[in-house]
């Protein structure tokens, strides 16, 4: 629905705010959807919202832009987002540099056994526990993979047809590479899910958002992933806060980092695979594959 998404007023609201208070230096984060080419009439909007605030008020906002993904500033979790940043005076911000990656000039990813590997591996907590129709077809599933296991390009049983179920659909978490994205709309069968077949934890999503140990929830675990899946990992504040202060607010800067997880060596070996269930048996053939972006059954419906 894009901009006439009901949510999009928050863009509005946040210029409202930006015009009225004028900060020496602003940040804005959002989707990385805002930036699709073809699809930019979000952040087309921003942009001309802050030209027009320029205008009004006599500011210098010069807006930098740029899609990040948390995993390449340390965070163990892939998560792209936009960010803008602009100052007040007119300087330009310049968004820093990745630390990490795969490049052999660079810091290795933190991977999701940095950031859990000293947990229980299997906490007695009926919360935790896979409930739905797919529950036990999950650990068929290696570490790392979604249900794209299951089909005919994959490993495992033909069970689906390819790219016909969202990505996060039984996705599991690998303990050497980041967590993929935590999502805020959980359901029974939307990963990803721990090395060992259940659900992350309170506690674990916080690790793979890079927030202190020290934060506790009043509240069910449901509500704490929707909170966390549609946060900004706290390590990704801290490494542009440290640039904002740095460049645009003449400020010193902590020599180091607080929020960076520690690695933990190497990770041990991957889980081993079940057997699909006799139950789920019966779904195995030939399915059909997706026939490709705009083609699907919802971009049918929504054409029409």
């Amino acid at each position: 629905m894009r901009l006439d998404d009901p949510r999009a007023d928050t863009l509005a609201a946040y210029l409202r705010v930006l015009r009225d208070v004028q900060p020496k230096a602003f940040l804005l984060e959002n989707v990385y959807g805002l930036a699709y080419k073809g699809k930019s009439e979000g952040l087309d909007r921003i942009l001309s919202g802050i030209e027009q605030i320029n205008r009004e008020t006599g500011s210098r906002y010069c807006p930098a832009w740029q899609v990040i993904d948390a995993a390449s500033y340390g965070v163990p979790q892939h998560r792209e987002r936009v960010f803008i940043v602009a100052g007040r005076d007119g300087q330009l911000f310049r968004f820093p540099e990745p630390t990490h990656g795969e490049h052999k000039e660079l810091e290795p990813f933190r991977t999701a056994w940095d950031a859990l590997g000293d947990l229980p591996q299997r906490p007695n907590d009926p919360a935790l526990r896979m409930r739905g129709k797919w529950a036990d077809l999950l650990p068929s599933i290696p570490e790392g993979e979604n249900y794209l296991w299951h089909t005919a390009r994959g490993g495992g049983m033909p069970l689906f047809g390819w790219r016909t179920r969202y990505w996060s659909f039984l996705l599991k978490l690998a303990k050497d590479r980041p967590s993929w994205t935590l999502q805020a709309q959980p359901g029974p069968a939307t990963g990803p899910f721990h090395w060992t077949s259940r659900r992350l934890s309170s506690y674990e999503l916080c690790r793979l958002q890079t927030f202190p140990d020290e934060l506790r929830f009043d509240c069910g675990l449901n509500d704490v992933q929707r909170m966390l899946g549609n946060a900004v990992p706290s390590l990704v504040a801290e490494v542009i806060a440290r640039e904002m202060r740095h460049q645009l607010l003449e400020g010193p800067m902590r020599k180091r980092l607080q929020l960076l997880p520690q690695r933990r060596g190497q990770a041990p070996r991957r889980e081993r695979v079940a057997d699909v269930p006799a139950v789920f048996h019966s779904l195995a053939g030939n399915h059909a594959e997706h026939p490709g972006e705009g083609l699907g059954n919802r971009a049918r419906r929504r054409a029409a």
